[in-house]
């Protein structure tokens, strides 16, 4: 299984999520919320990323930054949302690519499926 890096503002959450990916077989590098999580991703070879955070427009951001950076077109998003009507709309109008999004609440085991569907 790929490298994921796990952006999550909640420590808690991400120790639990982080927990339950690598219960799943993947290796989990976690970060609180960063503007440098392009450079995360080549730091750490990362091959797919989460952002759950607070507020999506928090994740939307991140994803905007992974999306317009060299190379990472189409690199594969879960976007963990309180809010997914309102995300769905927002990632339809930008045509993303390769992402997929997990309503609040939400289980470590949908996170797994939506990055192992990704990842096929």
């Amino acid at each position: 299984m790929p490298r994921v890096l796990l952006i999550d503002d909640t420590p808690d959450i991400a120790e639990l999520l982080t927990f339950s990916l690598r219960d799943l077989g993947y290796e989990v590098v976690a970060s609180g919320y960063t503007s440098g999580v392009n450079d995360l991703i080549i730091e750490n070879s990362a091959g797919a990323l989460v952002l759950d955070c607070t507020s999506y427009d928090m994740s939307e951001a991140l994803f905007d930054s992974v999306r317009a950076y060299p190379n990472h077109a189409d690199f594969p998003v879960v976007i963990i949302s309180d809010i997914p009507e309102q995300a769905d709309a927002s990632l339809r109008s930008r045509n993303a690519r390769r992402v997929l999004l997990v309503p609040k609440p939400f289980t470590g085991m949908q996170v797994g499926t939506a990055l192992k569907q990704l990842l096929e």
